[in-house]
């Protein structure tokens, strides 16, 4: 295959991605309605549900404007020979791979953050402001970007430059020592990303003593669970909106808590959503996710180190001189269908897995609590409670609401048929 017709592709690609991705948010537009569906009765009223229309027809626009934005600059970048142009510049003054490779990327991430900086700017404090969910200030929003850049220089500048040298030396062997490598940057990243990364950005501290430690404590013992983490984010900081998550694993193992949580549910609600998270634990979805994703880096590898030489990905992106760098970005768009396809699987299976973690709380814990502490997330959130199913079955890792709640209720019947059994022992 001749750079012509490579470049012919990656156009394809490119564009059959665009299109798709507007498909699918139109789709999404035509489940709009300006009558309160009667499916949505008890979760939103009148008002709150013409707020979260609003809220969805104007990021519906501002997605419209972003995403052409950002199709239009790689197209440019293509047809222009914008890679080509930045990959000969910097040989002017490097004969390094490495340092090509370095500067070439940090330049591409740095110009095109700046150029979608506006976008940010406005959807932080024009849209999320206009809604009541941004908490941001301009000198947090700042120090956010600066701290952002700091980390991607040293964590990927670094593996970078590990890979580069790797592919440079070993050989055939460099896939698999390549993948050593990210499999160890992974797994320290899991495991310390919530005692070394998060406080970088966010003051982490323990939940203070009282009743709701009490109750997370007592669930967690009858649950068998040993839990001696469980952390508040000041997540206010910089949104009104909440969420809890599972961090980590052995003794780094956490739970954290945002402060919005804490201050709006009460301690039920609030315990049934970590039994949701200790489910995730329990039924090894952390370790299962780590895996899948250990396990498609190594593919990805595989088939970058038979690809990543050839000198015709260089030529299709204009470039004189391969080069690994430009290798990359032409390998990385030609495997973006793959990568859509596996994010279809991933996502089927993470929806199966909010399933069973939903599950594991009504049956362990209380189904009813949840229940109410996911609708509640859902109208503080303008979640769009009624999305077109072919966008859920692209987009949405996790299941729609209506769906959290039809399976809830299914489990609620079970808890309430075990505690009968019990009883009649």
């Amino acid at each position: 295959m001749n750079h012509q017709t490579l470049f012919l592709i990656i156009i394809c690609i490119v564009v059959t991605g665009y299109l798709l991705d507007a498909w699918l948010d139109y789709l999404n537009t035509t489940t709009w309605s300006d009558i309160l569906p009667s499916a949505l009765i008890g979760i939103y009223d009148e008002g709150k549900y013409r707020e979260q229309q609003l809220f969805e027809r104007t990021r519906y626009k501002f997605k419209q404007v972003s995403g052409a934005f950002t199709f239009l600059l790689l197209m440019g970048m293509l047809f222009l020979g914008g890679f080509a142009w930045l990959d000969a510049g910097i040989r002017e003054h490097t004969s390094s791979p490495i340092l090509q490779a370095l500067i070439f990327f940090g330049l591409l991430g740095l110009l095109s953050d700046l150029l979608t900086t506006p976008f940010d700017i406005y959807d932080t404090f024009f849209i999320e402001q206009k809604f009541g969910f941004n908490t941001t200030t301009a000198g947090t929003y700042i120090l956010d970007k600066l701290k952002g850049w700091l980390i991607a220089v040293i964590l990927g500048g670094t593996l970078l430059t590990l890979i580069i040298w790797i592919y440079q030396v070993s050989g055939q062997w460099f896939w698999l020592i390549a993948w050593g490598i990210i499999i160890f940057f992974t797994v320290i990243i899991n495991y310390f990303y919530t005692t070394v990364i998060l406080p970088i950005f966010n003051r982490l501290e323990p939940l203070p003593a009282g009743n709701l430690r009490d109750a997370i404590g007592s669930f967690a013992e009858k649950a068998g669970f040993k839990l001696t983490n469980v952390f508040v984010i000041d997540g206010s900081k910089r949104s009104t909106r909440g969420n809890a998550y599972f961090s980590g694993f052995g003794k780094q193992k956490k739970i954290v808590l945002y402060d919005t949580l804490i201050a709006e549910y009460s301690n039920e609600e609030l315990v049934a959503i970590l039994a949701h998270e200790i489910g995730h634990y329990q039924k090894k979805h952390v370790l299962k996710g780590l895996i899948i994703s250990v396990l498609h880096t190594g593919v990805l590898l595989l088939i970058l180190s038979y690809l990543v030489g050839n000198p015709v990905l260089s030529q299709a992106l204009g470039a004189g001189v391969p080069g690994f760098h430009m290798g990359l970005v032409a390998f990385g768009i030609l495997y973006s269908p793959v990568s859509t396809i596996l994010g279809l699987g991933m996502n089927v299976l993470s929806r199966r897995q909010e399933f069973e973690a939903d599950h594991y709380a009504a049956v362990n814990y209380n189904s009813s609590s949840l229940q109410l502490a996911l609708k509640k997330l859902s109208v503080k959130n303008l979640s769009n409670l009624t999305p077109h199913p072919w966008y859920v079955y692209f987009n949405y890792s996790h299941p729609t609401l209506l769906q959290r709640l039809e399976a809830l209720e299914r489990s609620k019947y079970k808890e309430m048929d075990a505690y009968e059994i019990r009883c009649n022992k």
